[in-house]
């Protein structure tokens, strides 16, 4: 009887030691998981968007009215559009180009800094079209972490090219069903709390505002920079509460002349829509979360002087500047999709080099120049490096 009485407290007290050792393992597999996700991927800019692959042809401007559509602009295809698609694919002037205004610039901040720099989230489809965005992206050394969907396809966009203009269709597809949880699994919040810069493409204001306004309150939380792109005109006219939504955590806000002037017209500023500078005073002095940074506005407009607008609330002033465009040769310029994408890259990449605001804009002007000269939103290889 005592055998048996000293054999079940030897049994107890392994049980107890076996489980303290299991509670020690787990702990100590935790702690290196935590330690893992947030010193190996440790990625300095996050950008979030919509993946699309580009379906580039040449049209003339028949055709754009055969659809009511207008060059240098920007929308989502209706079902009267869906038929551009198919003909694309038929045109012998097709190109299929790895697009998506935020994974262009992604890929073209990549292009400019150091390796495993930038990383993208997005949503695509589990199809042929997503390994072709995966190759592009392969090439500039641009980090992916996809939502991948079984039941949608792929996102594209029709990217009518008429002379030096383009139009852009976009089908949205398996890009529309993107969701902040993605974001928030363990080892894709580890890239985000690593980030110390994220850069939000307006077209995903039409996607999740939840994504948008999840890393924005990290941002402004953690003091870290945090970057928005108009994107297309619609966003700000027919997008206009989740983009009001999401200004407050943005530190700088870019936007092309017609974003800037549609953004006037739908916030009661119809007066002032053909004033750049006065248009960027008032969504610079708009509220903010994070007090600790000042909002800069940057206004591109083609080959007129880029506008920069910073608003200071402690002593209620402005700082406007201008820059001129480098000009090129007409014959250089080969196609001008992406190139505010491309000029977003170079002014995020200086951001993440902790460069001066003009110098930012100078070398966003620069990756803008480089990418004009390629076919789609695209940069040449060998790399290229700036020079003042």
């Amino acid at each position: 009887m005592l055998r048996a009485l000293r054999l079940v407290g030897s049994l107890h007290r392994r049980f107890h030691h076996g489980a303290q050792l299991r509670t020690r393992f787990f702990l100590q597999l935790y702690y290196f998981q935590h330690k893992f996700y947030h010193t190996i991927m440790s990625y300095p800019l996050v950008c979030l968007g919509n993946p699309l692959l580009d379906l580039q042809v040449d049209v003339d401007a028949e055709y754009l009215a055969k659809y009511d559509l207008k060059a240098d602009d920007a929308i989502l295809a209706e079902e009267k559009h869906m038929p551009i698609y198919g003909e694309a694919l038929a045109n012998k002037s097709l190109k299929l180009v790895a697009g998506g205004a935020a994974q262009n610039a992604a890929r073209g901040a990549q292009y400019i800094l150091p390796p495993k720099s930038v990383v993208y989230f997005g949503a695509v489809g589990n199809d042929v079209y997503q390994k072709q965005l995966n190759e592009a992206n392969e090439k500039y050394g641009l980090r992916t972490e996809y939502q991948v969907h079984e039941d949608h396809a792929t996102g594209k966009c029709a990217a009518l090219i008429t002379g030096h203009h383009r139009s852009l269709v976009t089908d949205l597809a398996a890009a529309n069903h993107f969701k902040a949880a993605h974001l928030q699994k363990p080892e894709n919040w580890a890239l985000v709390e690593n980030a110390k810069y994220f850069y939000i493409g307006g077209f995903h204001l039409t996607v999740s505002p939840e994504a948008i306004e999840l890393l924005g309150k990290h941002a402004a939380e953690n003091n870290k920079v945090f970057s928005l792109n108009f994107s297309a005109p619609f966003i700000p006219q027919f997008f206009k509460e989740p983009l009001d939504n999401s200004l407050p955590y943005v530190d700088y806000v870019i936007a092309n002349e017609s974003e800037a002037a549609s953004y006037a017209e739908s916030h009661g500023l119809a007066d002032i829509k053909d004033d750049l500078v006065a248009i960027a005073k008032e969504v610079a002095k708009l509220p903010k979360v994070n007090t600790k940074r000042l909002r800069t506005v940057v206004f591109t407009h083609g080959t007129q002087p880029t506008i920069t607008v910073t608003y200071n609330a402690d002593n209620d002033s402005f700082d406007v500047n201008e820059y001129a465009v480098r000009s090129l040769a007409e014959g250089a310029i080969v196609d001008t999709n992406g190139a505010g994408d491309a000029f977003a890259a170079g002014f995020l990449a200086s951001l993440v080099e902790e460069k001066p605001l003009e110098e930012a804009i100078k070398v966003g002007q620069w990756a803008a120049s480089l990418s004009i000269q390629q076919v789609g939103p695209t940069f040449p290889f060998p790399k290229q490096t700036y020079s003042a």
